[in-house]
C-alpha cells in the first residue's frame, strides 16, 4: 500500500529492470524514505543498513529495503498497539 514493492519486467530469458511500483500514497512513501535515511544512522538500524550495503545493494536499494522493514515494524506496532523495543530487529 506504500508503493515500496518492486515492479519486475522480465520476459522469457530477458531480465528487465526492477523499479518501485509507486502504486501507493506518494506522501507516505516519501515519509518512509525520509525515516529510512534517518534510521540508517541510529544504532538500532545501522547494522541492518550496512549489511545490505555489504551484500552489494546500492544506497537507494538499501534505503528502500530499510523503508520496507520500517513500514512492517510500524504496521506491527499499530496492529498490536504496542511500543517499539529496538532489541528484536
Amino acid at each position: 500500500f506504500l508503493g515500496l514493492d518492486l515492479r519486475i519486467s522480465d520476459s522469457g530469458k530477458k531480465k528487465g529492470r526492477r523499479c518501485l511500483s509507486k502504486r501507493g500514497d506518494p506522501e507516505a512513501r516519501r515519509l518512509m524514505h525520509n525515516a529510512a535515511m534517518s534510521a540508517r544512522r541510529t544504532a538500532a538500524w545501522k547494522g541492518f543498513y550496512e549489511a545490505l550495503r555489504a551484500r552489494g545493494l546500492s544506497t537507494t536499494e538499501a534505503l528502500v529495503a530499510l523503508a520496507r522493514k520500517l513500514a512492517r515494524v510500524v504496521f506491527a506496532l499499530l496492529k498490536n498497539q504496542s511500543e517499539y523495543l529496538p532489541k528484536g530487529i
